[in-house]
């Protein structure tokens, strides 16, 4: 079974669909490079999509974030930097895309789903969702880049709060921090959205492409990849604490 689904929805969207519903669509090993050989299909081929929706399988969850299990043997910094790394690389590839892009959370978004969210564009969540940058329950950072971007996209001081209280926070609440960009009611969630995305562009991609390469440019000017890997090398540092390791056994142990 596919743990990534490419699908053409019409009229140049594409849905990326994370595809593990009965893991609340977590990311290992094997989802980090299907994700990567879409990303890349999609960047080859700016001219012919308007937009790039990401999404996960089922009502239940829009990414729960990296398989603890799948992720819990890497024991050295230079082991947990390679996965790190490549999820990030991903992830900045997502940031910039010549395309529009649509995090659409039908489900929660925890720990890295908050942090594919946040290399998204624009973000439309179904109500009375929960989500949250839970890392630090965890005893450890954002580790995909997360932390660079949601200071690229918040306020430095309503990011900072998501970030160190590691809480989670519901779809009204992302709303005020500015995290969310539209809710829409459960029963037509996907629907409203969808409808909420062919809205807001226009039918030309290369317009499109035009307006992202603005920002993309100044992006590659600050530097921002560079801000994502030292993210992650910290993140890398932290991972092979005593403490994270026993948080990760204690919340194995509480799910068994």
């Amino acid at each position: 079974m596919r743990k990534v689904i490419l699908t053409e929805k019409g009229n140049g969207i594409y849905e990326l669909k994370i595809n593990r519903p009965e893991k609340h669509n977590a990311i290992d090993f094997e989802t980090i490079e299907e994700l990567k050989k879409h990303i890349e299909y999609i960047n080859d081929h700016p001219h012919r999509i308007r937009a790039v929706v990401i999404t996960g399988e089922g009502e239940r969850a829009f990414c729960s974030g990296g398989d603890i299990k799948a992720f819990h043997d890497l024991k050295t910094k230079e082991e947990a930097f390679k996965m790190l790394s490549s999820m990030g690389e991903v992830l900045y590839k997502v940031m910039t895309l010549p395309i529009p892009t649509f995090a659409l959370l039908g489900g929660m978004a925890l720990g890295g789903g908050c942090e594919i969210a946040t290399a998204c564009d624009i973000r439309l969540a179904k109500a009375d969702i929960e989500m949250g940058f839970i890392q630090g329950n965890l005893a450890i950072t954002t580790g995909w880049g997360g932390a660079t971007m949601l200071f690229e996209k918040l306020a430095y001081d309503k990011a900072l709060l998501l970030l160190t209280s590691a809480n989670k926070f519901t779809t009204e609440d992302g709303i005020r921090q500015g995290f969310i960009h539209e809710v829409f009611q459960q029963e037509t969630f996907r629907q409203d959205a969808y409808q909420f995305i062919e809205n807001s562009l226009v039918k030309h991609p290369s317009v499109l492409g035009a307006y992202k390469k603005v920002k993309i440019k100044e992006w590659v000017q600050k530097g921002l990849k560079e801000k994502m890997i030292a993210e992650i090398d910290q993140c890398a540092e932290l991972w092979v604490s005593e403490e994270h390791h026993k948080a990760v056994d204690s919340f194995i142990n509480r799910i068994k």
